[in-house]
């Protein structure tokens, strides 16, 4: 659509940065024995912001469904590391869940985002029933759900891109595919080649990107924003992006992977694929770079301190927004169980 500037480009490097800070920040929480569970988007950063780049350029109002390894899009959506640390540690003041969800799962609709539940696929449908809701209404939002390759072999994935492609519905369909779905390599899991080839089934565009490199995904994902936004239906797009931990922090990825696999895999590291392209363009240097490293570190660590320091939530409000207060109190409740 167009080529991102290297003022724009720096701006994502600088996210980028962040992003991955904050995700080895929590790995080392969950090593600690205080994260209860982290599913890393290392090597998934280029994809997630590259995308959320597109749809709030192209598109007049979009809303996002995420799923649990999609860091990069709660952040460039306006969660900050205070309140991913907040519910990676489960403490009192988590935004999106009140910390009663699994970590980046609740919702938030100022920020544009949801993830009501870590089963794969389930939220596909979801997204599709949101994207017919604003045709619907006449909204003009753009619909994007992300998922893994694992899900896309889930039953849900057919059932929504048949639907939205039969109603023309502003939807998007971004799968991030690394490879593996938990310990089964791809090839084990889908008798073709892409993901994305399931797209002419459905008679909607397929596109197959790599989604480490943040110019493809940017331009892919803005010509899929403008179609949906023109009310031409939905598309699938495929960004082939790595995974360089194991699926979560209770996976022994040793199991079925190889070290050299891991390796070869962090040549394609999104970050270091675009810190090579803004030293060519000249807008990137080594003091630049120390002191973007050297600001998310500072902010890791004050969000860090501040979540340790939270307290839990209270159990006498674990019914909010469960039961309708006005309908039954809490001690109805107690009385009927």
């Amino acid at each position: 659509m167009r080529e991102l500037d290297p003022e724009e480009l720096l701006d994502i490097y600088e996210t980028m940065i962040l992003v991955r800070t904050l995700d080895e920040r929590v790995w080392t929480l969950n090593r600690q024995g205080k994260a209860a569970i982290v599913a890393s988007s290392q090597g998934h950063e280029a994809a997630q912001l590259g995308s959320v780049k597109a749809l709030s350029e192209f598109a007049e109002s979009y809303f996002c469904f995420t799923y649990y390894r999609d860091m990069g899009v709660c952040v460039a959506q306006g969660l900050t590391p205070k309140d991913v640390l907040l519910g990676f540690l489960a403490k009192e003041g988590e935004p999106i869940s009140d910390a009663r969800q699994f970590p980046l799962h609740g919702a938030s609709k100022e920020k544009g985002f949801m993830n009501l539940s870590n089963v794969v696929g389930t939220h596909v449908p979801h997204a599709v029933g949101w994207a017919l809701a604003s045709k619907i209404n006449k909204l003009p939002t753009v619909t994007a759900v992300y998922f893994g390759d694992g899900a896309a072999s889930q039953g849900e994935i057919h059932e929504a891109m048949n639907f939205a492609a039969i109603h023309k519905l502003p939807v998007i369909f971004l799968c991030e595919n690394n490879r593996y779905a938990i310990s089964v390599p791809i090839e084990q899991q889908m008798a073709i080649t892409n993901v994305a080839d399931r797209a002419q089934a459905y008679g909607i565009p397929g596109y197959t990107v790599d989604g480490t490199d943040i110019q493809q995904v940017f331009d892919v994902t803005a010509q899929a924003t403008v179609r949906a936004s023109e009310g031409e239906g939905p598309t699938l797009i495929e960004y082939q992006v790595e995974r360089y931990l194991p699926h979560t922090s209770d996976d022994d990825d040793s199991t079925y992977r190889t070290p050299l696999d891991i390796e070869k895999s962090k040549q394609r590291d999104p970050l270091k694929k675009l810190r090579d392209l803004l030293l060519s363009k000249g807008v990137l240097n080594d003091k630049i770079e120390s002191e973007l490293i050297k600001t998310a570190k500072q902010k890791i660590n004050s969000a860090t301190e501040f979540a340790e320091k939270a307290p839990y939530p209270k159990a006498d409000d674990v019914l909010e927004h469960v039961y309708d207060n006005n309908s039954i109190s809490k001690d109805q409740h107690d009385a009927n169980h």
